[in-house]
Order: C-alpha cells, then sequence, then structure tokens
C-alpha cells in the first residue's frame, strides 16, 4: 500500500505515452492502459528503460467497448487494493461515422461513455485511496468544447459532422466532471477537467489535411503540454480541489453551457442507461 498507484489511459501516444514518462520518474505504480498489445509493450519496455521505474503495468483496453472497459475495471478491482490518480486521457477522433459492437457512434464512446462507465466501477478503489492519502483524483482531458449536445441524437445518426462530433465528446467531459465533482463532494475524491492545450500526436490524422497541418503548427510537443497535467495529478495544492477546469495548472472558466445542471444531469442518466444496456 505504499505507492501510489496512477490510472492513465491512451498510454502509446501523445500526451498519454509523455505523461506516463513524467510520471514514472516519481517511482510510483501506473497502470497504463492502452488499445494494442504491441504498442502498448513497446511503450511500457521503453518508458522502464528510460525511468528505471520497475512498477509500469501494461493493462489493455479499448474503451469504445463496453465489456473492454468491464473487464478492466474487474481486473484492476482484483489487483490493487486502492487507486489515487485516475487520469481519463484516451481519445480518438473519426472522420466518419463508425459504429461500435455495443452500437454506439465511436467516438461518443471512446471518449464520454467509456470513461464514464471506467470511472464509476472504480469509485471504490478511488475510495479506498482517500482512506489512505486524505484524498483521491480523477482527472479528465479535455478541451474548452462550445458545442451542445441533442440528447434526441446524442449517436449522431440523423446527422453527422465530425468536428462537431468530437466537440460534442469534449462538452461531455465537461458536463460529466462537474455533475461527478458535485456527486462526490464530502467523499475525498476530486474531480477536475484540465485543458491540457494541443499537442502534436496522431489524433487529428483522419482530420482533413489543411486543419491537420495548422493544428500541427500551432502545438507544441507533448512533453511540454503533459506539464499542464501532472501537477494537478500529484501537487498537494490540488489536493482538495474539484469541480474545476484548470489549464496550465490555473481554474479558466468553462463554456457556459458545461454549467447546466440539466444538461448535466440528463448527460448521466442516459450514460447510466446506455452502459448498464450494453
Amino acid at each position: 500500500m505504499d505507492n501510489k498507484i496512477f490510472v492513465v489511459t491512451g498510454a502509446t501516444s501523445g500526451i498519454g505515452k509523455a505523461l506516463i514518462e513524467d510520471l514514472a520518474k516519481t517511482g510510483e505504480t501506473i497502470v497504463m492502459v492502452a488499445r494494442d498489445a504491441e504498442r502498448g509493450s513497446a511503450v511500457l519496455n521503453e518508458i522502464t528503460l528510460a525511468t528505471q521505474n520497475p512498477n509500469l503495468d501494461l493493462q489493455l483496453c479499448d474503451l469504445s467497448i463496453l465489456s473492454s472497459v468491464r473487464n478492466l475495471a474487474q481486473i484492476l478491482n482484483s489487483k490493487y487494493q486502492k487507486i489515487n490518480v485516475l487520469i481519463n486521457n484516451a481519445s480518438v477522433y473519426k472522420r466518419r461515422r463508425i459504429a461500435t459492437v455495443d452500437g454506439f457512434e465511436e467516438m461518443f464512446a471512446t471518449n464520454h461513455l467509456g470513461p464514464f462507465l471506467l470511472t464509476n466501477l472504480l469509485l471504490e478503489l478511488l475510495q479506498t485511496g482517500v482512506q489512505e492519502d486524505g484524498s483521491a483524483r480523477v482527472l479528465n482531458i479535455t478541451a474548452p468544447s462550445t458545442a451542445r449536445l441533442d440528447f434526441n441524437d446524442l449517436q449522431s445518426e440523423k446527422k453527422f459532422n465530425s468536428l462537431t462530433a468530437f466537440g460534442v465528446t469534449k462538452m461531455a467531459n465537461l458536463l460529466f466532471t462537474f455533475v461527478l465533482a458535485r456527486r462526490l463532494e464530502n467523499t475525498g475524491i476530486t474531480v477536475n477537467a484540465i485543458h491540457p492545450g494541443l499537442a502534436r500526436s496522431g489524433l487529428l490524422k483522419e482530420s482533413f489535411p489543411l486543419l491537420r497541418l495548422f493544428t500541427w503548427l500551432i502545438s507544441s510537443p507533448p512533453q511540454k503540454v503533459t506539464e499542464n497535467i501532472v501537477q494537478p495529478a500529484i501537487s498537494p495544492e490540488y489536493k482538495q480541489m474539484s469541480g474545476k477546469f484548470l489549464h496550465r495548472g490555473k481554474e479558466i472558466e468553462a463554456p457556459a453551457y458545461a454549467h447546466d445542471q440539466k444538461a448535466q444531469q440528463q448527460l448521466w442518466d442516459v450514460s447510466e442507461r446506455l452502459t448498464s444496456e450494453s
């Protein structure tokens, strides 16, 4: 129980890989959640060699498939007695609408439903982390999206625009952060959203060439961006902070819609129903 346990999704590239390398330097236990076994193993070996941290644990999970999320949660609940920090970092962008095996639009499933289910399934381990350390942290990596959710077409079946659908998932991250923080008030589990800034990664590899080029030019190396996540993950000054939207370590104002408690609760209810049915 001595080591702190960090769980980080999206481990094999971009922000996730750089973040895990930074956290591994602390010597704590880092659970690397990856979708691809070969890429995950390569990153595990690379970071273990670079940091000399023997406490790296690779776990496989496809967040777009709810049975895979449940399997991961079952493994973590059986293997670990606690979790100190959960970082929901994994994210995808798809230019075309793709349905998952559960029948959900892939971006909505990966970027929102998967993290929603995983977080809820790990709450008991996080609560144990509170008992040991006084707090446990959930960090949702997102962006200041201004998209509004169409609850009559959450799966973009009637109308699909890739950038709009992606923006909806980022707004869903904010809505989820704020409603979960409120639900967990006074439990010791803090919940915050982080806008790390644009990082050079493969996230937008399916986007239009001009957009891809523009975002690459104005983006920073992942190693620089992760500075905005590491401190809220480990620094004592964030121990009791909850229900905030952070950028560069400071609170920023989230788009007004993200604070709409009716939308927050509606998303929670829909997400609870969808994840229980699949």
